[in-house]
């Protein structure tokens, strides 16, 4: 769903790294790319094991760590867990999610109605809102046609 290619959201995130003075480790570097990789939304655990092979002696808190601090800076996107583990978004484009209540499967969507929602007026006057998320959840067609298959 990103329309940048990995080579161009790459140099964006040296770009970006440099101007907030963090170093570009080849562990971040390999953090980034295994989320910019990625087609579903991805949990720590997911990214550890894309990583892993390429750097044997990484954590998973280390992992857990830099994603938490690429979803502070702006890198990528906390999907909320929902009770279930976190899970992470490189797409930065105006977008929402729609969640599988049986699987768990994340899917992307875009909707302009849901881009113009407005802030409820108890919230303008009391609150500081930074975004809006439509989080729509059901069942997925995957697991729809699972139950109607003999």
């Amino acid at each position: 769903m990103m329309s940048k290619t990995s080579k161009e959201l790459l140099e964006q995130f040296r770009i970006q790294c440099k101007a907030r003075g963090l170093s570009i480790t080849p562990q971040r570097t390999a953090i980034y790319e295994a989320l910019i990789g990625s087609e579903d939304h991805p949990r720590t655990e997911d990214i550890y094991n894309r990583v892993k092979a390429a750097f044997p002696d990484m954590s998973i808190d280390t992992v857990y760590r830099t994603l938490c601090l690429f979803a502070e800076i702006g890198f990528v996107r906390l999907v909320e867990g929902y009770g279930e583990a976190k899970r992470y978004d490189p797409d930065m484009e105006c977008h929402h999610h729609f969640r599988c209540m049986r699987c768990g499967r994340i899917l992307d969507f875009k909707e302009p109605r849901f881009d113009a929602l407005e802030v409820p007026q108890q919230f303008k006057q009391t609150c500081a809102v930074s975004s809006i998320k439509v989080v729509l959840e059901g069942v997925c067609e995957q697991c729809l046609q699972k139950s109607v298959e003999p």
